[in-house]
């Protein structure tokens, strides 16, 4: 008789190399024969599909939900973030409580690495040195925003006409500002000034006419419905950025002020513009639905290896700027 593979045999997949993002809807998450599956009602039948957790980072459960609890368990096993949310996978907010839109419920582990959040405590009390890292943050926005704004994908979209030599002049312009910034205000103020530059500059690449950035859930147009449905995704892309490396949500650099979980919204930042706000202009004027769009973006950032480098960027700031004392 063959020897039984126990899922401590199994290779783990590293977060930033999993394939799967699941948003369901009406259905009932379960273990069924030792695998996680959810389960649809058609008619008289009952169908189940499979979810590899193995090879998943996020389960967002929408409308019309439920999870068992040894479904519960295994997803904590495979290390996958569960969190439940509100229609069409948005709002999502990213944080460890429970809200009016998300709640998300980590895995639990006692053996996870403690390195990058001494690094990153060793400097986060020192307000130069916050700031100084806020800055690099900014610093990687841009390289971003000028890698995937004028690189080979965005080349081939036919709707997207960029005037590359006004965004270079205009992020230049932004790098300047960034290094004389001598507070978190000042350097707030000047990312304001940048995102207003590229709405600007998409809606005229993408031929859109006027748009007036609206805020949460308050805007009629596509290309707002979907800036808001890409942000979130990215939102539970960097949540899943401070799971793996073990730094609190609350510890941010830039917008730990007012927002509880602001270290999200700090690392989302690095991609938001870059990938989602060209894209949601695009969509919008292909007149794209929610779920069109939102495989498009998850492609984008599977494509970019969008979660890898928050992985990475996280790490590296915390060794770049913390040196814990032995």
């Amino acid at each position: 008789m063959p020897a039984l593979i126990m899922p401590t045999d199994l290779k783990t997949i590293l977060h930033s190399k999993r394939a799967n993002i699941y948003y369901l809807q009406y259905c009932r998450v379960l273990v069924n024969a030792g695998r996680v599956e959810y389960v649809t009602d058609e008619g008289k039948e009952s169908l189940y599909w499979n979810i590899p957790i193995a090879n998943t980072t996020i389960v967002m459960l929408g409308t019309g939900t439920s999870v068992t609890q040894a479904a519960m368990r295994e997803f904590a096993r495979a290390g996958v973030l569960v969190g439940f949310c509100g229609d069409g996978g948005t709002p999502l907010y990213a944080g460890n409580e429970v809200d009016i839109d998300v709640s998300w419920l980590t895995p639990q582990s006692e053996y996870r690495p403690t390195e990058y959040l001494q690094n990153w405590v060793s400097f986060w009390f020192d307000e130069d040195k916050r700031l100084a890292a806020a800055k690099h943050f900014q610093q990687l926005r841009i390289a971003q925003i000028e890698r995937h704004w004028t690189g080979s994908r965005m080349q081939r979209e036919k709707g997207f006409e960029l005037n590359t030599s006004h965004l270079t002049e205009k992020l230049s312009r932004f790098h300047e500002g960034i290094e004389g910034a001598a507070s978190q205000n000042e350097l707030m103020l000047q990312e304001a000034h940048l995102t207003k530059t590229l709405y600007k500059l998409a809606s005229q690449a993408a031929q859109y006419g006027d748009f007036t950035r609206a805020k949460r859930g308050g805007g009629s147009d596509s290309a707002n419905r979907f800036l808001d449905h890409g942000n979130y995704l990215a939102y539970g892309l960097a949540a899943v950025a401070t799971w793996v490396t073990g730094v609190p949500q609350g510890l941010a650099v830039l917008h730990g002020k007012t927002r509880r979980g602001g270290l999200v919204f700090d690392l989302a930042d690095l991609i938001k513009d870059a990938l989602v706000l060209p894209q949601a202009f695009i969509a919008a004027m292909e007149g794209e639905d929610e779920q069109t769009f939102r495989q498009r973006i998850i492609t984008g950032f599977q494509q970019s290896e969008a979660l890898d480098f928050l992985i990475v960027s996280l790490q590296q700031t915390a060794a770049l700027f913390g040196h814990p004392e032995e």
